[in-house]
């Protein structure tokens, strides 16, 4: 088996009472319904409930378990993680997602979860959306109980106005929501755990209210975590480098990496030529490391294009 050519994966797409259409009228895609609000696509993904497959059949989780040279390089042959450490989503909040936390790896196992460190790149954010992230200075962790209790939890956490193009690191333990209005770029460990501490007193597709894990979410909230920013853009092109995935955001043509290298690329605006192939806003696509220099050609076709360039460290 040869993987002489980009490998695309179809979106898995996941309905949420605080999605919309979005990603059909920005980024074009063909959506399952007409009427649904989905609020993700799970665009590269390696989960049992949710596994992305190629057009030809192929599961990412096959690529990992028995092609691993091949696509995701040397460098990761020695991984003993079960499955591709890295999930990477498309999220279209028309509504405030609930105001949550993913637990902490010190704190996962005994919560029976699964840590979860995630970033946020903002394809679009309408004017005045709004993101929410960490603590206001001085509150602790009674201030949070007490403003919980009172149904002003929002009035404790942190706001970020959001803008088009900003990047938020949301380490586990961070507090956070996306507001309403923004289309985004989620890259994220491959874990599902999410622990809703408030959910704006609304009601699920079901008409009933979401189940909310309050204990769990005190348990795994940083206490000492006051009014992060956005990311600073570094001169090499770098968003966010953790030891769960470098991201870089990119503009001028080169190269997708070296040969013997494996990265996602994720076109946030405009379109692109990669050795012959286009990719539009809204597309990801897998390099496999035995891909030849000619065929990593990365260069742009209409003005404004942007991509994200991800590496599992």
């Amino acid at each position: 088996m040869k993987f002489n050519q980009l490998i695309r994966f179809a979106p898995i797409y996941q309905s949420r009472v605080w999605g919309g259409r979005r990603m059909e009228t920005l980024l074009g895609a063909t959506l399952p319904d007409e009427t649904t609000p989905f609020g993700e696509a799970w665009t590269v993904c390696d989960r049992p409930e949710a596994p992305s497959v190629t057009v030809d059949g192929r599961s990412l989780n096959e690529l990992w378990t028995n092609h691993r040279e091949e696509v995701f390089g040397k460098a990761l042959v020695s991984s003993t993680s079960p499955t591709f450490p890295l999930l990477m989503k498309v999220l279209d909040a028309c509504d405030d997602l609930s105001i949550q936390v993913h637990p902490p790896a010190s704190m996962a196992e005994a919560l029976k979860g699964e840590p979860k460190t995630e970033m946020w790149f903002i394809a679009h954010a309408d004017p005045g959306a709004k993101i929410y992230a960490g603590l206001k200075p001085g509150v602790t962790r009674a201030d949070f109980e007490t403003a919980l209790a009172n149904g002003t939890l929002a009035d404790v956490v942190h706001v970020i106005e959001a803008r088009t193009g900003d990047c938020l690191f949301i380490p586990s333990g961070r507090v956070h929501a996306i507001g309403a209005g923004l289309l985004i770029y989620e890259i994220q460990q491959n874990s599902d755990t999410t622990y809703r501490v408030f959910d704006w007193n609304r009601v699920g597709l079901d008409g009933k209210p979401r189940a909310l894990h309050v204990e769990e979410s005190l348990q795994s909230i940083d206490f000492n975590d006051f009014e992060p920013g956005v990311q600073n853009l570094e001169a090499d092109g770098t968003l966010v480098r953790c030891e769960h995935f470098d991201v870089k955001l990119r503009s001028e043509a080169g190269e997708a990496g070296a040969e013997g290298e494996s990265l996602t690329l994720a076109v946030v605006s405009g379109e692109i030529d990669v050795g012959g192939t286009m990719l539009k806003a809204g597309d990801f696509a897998l390099v496999p490391a035995c891909l030849s220099a000619e065929a990593r050609k990365v260069s742009p076709i209409s003005a404004g294009s942007q991509w994200l360039e991800i590496r599992v460290p």
